[in-house]
């Protein structure tokens, strides 16, 4: 079976998966107690025919069952709907999901960049000083809490001025030459990305190690130590490849994960992004803001999960695409 098949085959199968929680999500929004119209209903200049206008625009005079039928057609049709403030869905998703995957992208990088060496370096250095300082940090990585850690770095920057507090870009960016430009996003990213990354680094690193001493204690590589191979080769093609493994299957996890991870670091930090955009959708019982959003977690889950089952089959000659 080729790759493109088998990819074809893993979009066909989640598709049921997507539908399931497209009803579950619907039902549960539409059921909660919270009312979507219940700023406009607390402001005294509102008359009963807005009102009543604005429950018939969202489709809230209709069965909960209708509801979700037109919702289903119109998404399909990649119409997203109106949102509560009554801008088009797909345009306010537009302009922030760019600056999530930017996000996104950024942490999955430095997660896995520095997190795969400092595992390898904790296991091979078993109850050394390295060792010892990979546990005591990586259990305040994976004690603190997101939220408090990014008050913290905010409240850093703020006295210090080192750092830009909010926003993705400066005031004067479209002013800038385009190497300026590409600095200050950085500049604006550091602070989100330290947060982000170093609450998933604690876990990454310690699976990292614990996966390479399970390893390294195996017969295959004692064997291959016996033969007289040289050290840096039994660790990199025979234990590493294989200690990777386990991680690559978690990648799909942590890719979707950080859509979710990231709402509150970005309401921290007044990042543009989707995860703030969800969060404040969310406090809003905005409906067709919070289905497309959650949607597109549940693509972002697929897609990570088909990404990770490719990297697993280069990483590993032993696992057939089937």
């Amino acid at each position: 079976m080729s790759i493109w098949v088998f990819i074809f085959k893993r979009i066909m199968q989640s598709l049921p998966i997507l539908v399931m929680v497209s009803i579950v999500s619907f039902f549960l929004i539409r059921l909660s107690p919270v009312d979507p119209l219940a700023e406009l209903k607390l402001n005294p200049s509102i008359s009963k025919e807005t009102l009543e206008h604005e429950k018939q625009r969202l489709g809230l005079d209709k069965p909960v069952y209708v509801q979700y039928v037109y919702w289903a057609k119109n998404f399909i049709k990649g119409d997203m709907g109106i949102s509560t403030t009554g801008e088009k869905v797909s345009a306010k998703i537009k302009e922030r999901l760019l600056n999530t995957l930017l996000l996104s992208f950024s942490v999955l990088f430095w997660t896995w960049a520095i997190g795969i060496p400092i595992g390898v370096i904790a296991a091979l250095n078993y109850r050394s000083i390295y060792d010892r300082l990979l546990t005591l940090f990586s259990s305040i990585g994976m004690a603190i809490p997101s939220f408090f850690f990014a008050i913290l770095l905010l409240i850093f920057a703020q006295k210090t001025g080192w750092f830009p507090i909010g926003g993705l870009t400066s005031s004067s960016f479209y002013s800038m030459t385009i190497f300026e430009r590409f600095f200050d996003i950085l500049h604006h990213l550091f602070l989100p990305t330290v947060v982000l990354t170093t609450i998933s680094l604690a876990s990454l690193s310690r699976q990292m190690r614990a996966n390479l001493l399970d390893v390294l204690d195996s017969d295959y590589v004692k064997f291959a130590r016996a033969r007289g191979l040289k050290e840096n080769k039994v660790i990199i093609k025979h234990a590493l490849r294989n200690a990777v493994n386990p991680l690559v299957t978690l990648l799909g996890f942590e890719f979707a994960g950080l859509l979710s991870g990231a709402a509150l670091t970005e309401y921290v930090f007044q990042y543009p992004g989707l995860g703030r955009l969800i969060l404040e959708a969310v406090l809003k019982s905005d409906i067709n803001l919070v289905m497309a959003s959650l949607m597109i977690g549940s693509f972002m889950l697929v897609l990570g999960n088909i990404l990770a089952d490719i990297l697993l089959k280069l990483t590993d000659p032993r696992v057939k695409v089937g």
